[in-house]
């Protein structure tokens, strides 16, 4: 693990390994839980997360995945199916050339390292979310989400609020952590 990240690829690995850390800890009770995400349980929101991992990766290998984004991904073992899906996507971004490409998303082309950047804040905000609801909030990478936070907030940010993506800011507490502060931003309610 890379104690510095510092290209999107490098961060793209931190929050991999990251949520990998937070998912290695979630029992199949917690899967039942209440997402941040309105409307999903937390199975829905991993089942998303595995999905996208392994959708991108195909995208990246030129493969087909096999299956639609929100088809069930975890079957009997999400561990395993987390497990499985950062490594291809792991080794899927460190092939040469990943961000000289083109990578469809649900909404059209996109140039390899917007792409990187949309699939990052995936990676690292459903961990996130995940890692808060089941009281991992230790495992969070701080640093992580405030490099994030401080790229969003670089960004005209406003054709990524609307619904089935992110909603409005919210108000973050007060003496809020940097993990708090990107979820208020994305318009998770924190209360």
């Amino acid at each position: 693990m890379n104690p510095n990240p510092t290209t999107v690829i490098d961060r793209i690995d931190a929050a991999l390994d990251m949520t990998g850390a937070v998912v290695g800890g979630i029992t199949d009770a917690d899967l039942h839980r209440p997402s941040l995400c309105p409307g999903w349980d937390l199975r829905t929101e991993l089942n998303h997360l595995v999905g996208g991992l392994r959708i991108f990766a195909a995208e990246l290998t030129g493969i087909d995945a096999g299956r639609d984004h929100h088809d069930d991904w975890l079957e009997a073992d999400h561990r395993a199916a987390f497990a499985t899906a950062a490594d291809l996507d792991r080794a899927a971004w460190h092939r040469p050339g990943a961000l000289d490409t083109t990578i469809r998303l649900g909404f059209g082309p996109v140039p390899a390292p917007m792409a990187a950047l949309i699939h990052l804040t995936e990676i690292l905000v459903h961990g996130t979310d995940i890692a808060v609801v089941t009281g991992r909030q230790h495992l969070i990478d701080e640093d992580l989400c405030q490099q994030l936070l401080t790229t969003m907030r670089s960004m005209d940010f406003s054709a990524f609020r609307r619904p089935g993506m992110f909603a409005d800011e919210q108000p973050a507490p007060e003496n809020a952590s940097n993990h708090q502060r990107l979820l208020a931003f994305l318009g998770r309610h924190l209360d």
